[in-house]
């Protein structure tokens, strides 16, 4: 991370009873940063999340903003503000009201509240739409004033929780391209809390992938679907293939490994010591379905189970010759389109394709 950081977490760990929700957790946010906290459910996310809010106290473990340690620092008190996923607007109040709910609390004169609230409003595209309801309002814009009315007090840290769990598929992945576009335009750093990959791959600058209280990886996108440092990450961005087997010899770079089951001979780009088990992950766009005579490839075969075709992308479900099922993905732009159901097949995929993890 370039940035200076905002936020620093050392070695955090909150309890509740006899369950860790966080387990020792050490990160940093940079400032102006958009980070996403990513697992699946009950993995510490939300936790993590309202311990640098302020709504819970860790165990043990220092959190500092901006360098200052938050210990006995309350949530109003810091420099944070929360979007919550069901937005939590006040009904009996219109837009305006709602955006600057914060602003009368803290007392701000009324001209600068109604000067800010203004210009929030032209920032999140809801010029002239102040005086409605919440009830008035579809969910994109409900979801923006809750956005405007986080931005009201200037935090340096906005932190959302799951914020577009509720809209359509469609709407989603456009308002995705608006929280970028706004956070960039504000430098304010954003904190995505969710277990959605599609979301978090597509809106952060970092990723971090929580699981069982701990954050096991955190890097950029790329780094994260490519150079996963678990079978776990590996699992749970994105799709990916697993080859276990045990390294039989290395040469000029490459490590030969015997697949397990099939009794293939894989290459990775990889050095590891002889008689080593290992996994290799391969993402199914990196698995091919030709027959392949270089011998830098390893071959498998199979048959075509299931294949589907999403728009952009075909996906096929094979069952190896060993039992073992695999996923290829071509995407449509590609001349060849993916044998059909049924059909007898070879697999490969090249050495730089495969990713190598310890077994």
């Amino acid at each position: 991370m370039s940035r200076a950081p905002l936020i620093v977490f050392e070695n955090v760990t909150k309890r509740y009873g006899a369950v860790t929700a966080v387990d020792d957790v050490s990160f940093e946010i940079g400032a102006g940063e958009f980070f996403a906290l990513l697992g699946p459910s009950g993995c510490g996310k939300t936790t993590l999340m309202r311990l640098i809010a302020g709504f819970e106290t860790p165990d043990s473990g220092r959190i500092l903003i901006d360098g200052q340690d938050m210990a006995h620092m309350p949530p109003h008190a810091r420099p944070v503000n929360m979007m919550f996923q069901s937005y939590a607007l006040f009904p009996h109040m219109n837009v305006a009201r709602n955006i600057g709910f914060g602003l009368v609390q803290a007392g701000l004169p009324k001209v600068m509240i109604e000067a800010r609230v203004r210009e929030l409003l032209r920032l999140v595209q809801l010029d002239g739409l102040g005086a409605r309801r919440p009830d008035q309002l579809s969910g994109g814009q409900r979801q923006r004033v809750a956005l405007a009315r986080a931005l009201a007090r200037k935090p340096r840290l906005v932190l959302l929780d799951e914020p577009l769990a509720a809209l359509d598929r469609k709407l989603r992945e456009e308002t995705q391209f608006e929280l970028m576009r706004l956070q960039r335009e504000l430098g304010t750093a954003f904190m995505l809390v969710t277990h959605d990959q599609d979301e978090a791959m597509v809106m952060a600058e970092r990723i971090g992938v929580m699981q069982a209280g701990r954050i096991v990886q955190a890097g950029s996108p790329r780094a994260i679907y490519e150079e996963p440092a678990t079978r776990f990450v590996a699992g749970f961005i994105g799709e990916a293939n697993f080859f276990e087997g045990v390294i039989e010899r290395v040469e000029g770079g490459r490590c030969f490994v015997r697949l397990n089951g099939s009794g293939a001979l894989a290459q990775a780009l990889f050095v590891g010591a002889p008689s080593a088990s290992v996994t290799l992950v391969v993402r199914p766009e990196r698995m091919l379905l030709e027959l392949m005579h270089d011998e830098s490839a390893a071959n498998l075969t199979g048959v075509v189970l299931d294949s589907a075709y999403r728009g952009d992308r075909e996906v096929a479900q094979v069952r190896l010759a060993d039992g073992s099922m695999v996923r290829v993905a071509r995407f449509a732009a590609e001349a060849a389109m993916l044998p059909e159901r049924g059909a007898q097949v070879r697999l490969s995929f090249a050495p730089e394709a495969a990713w190598v993890l310890p077994a």
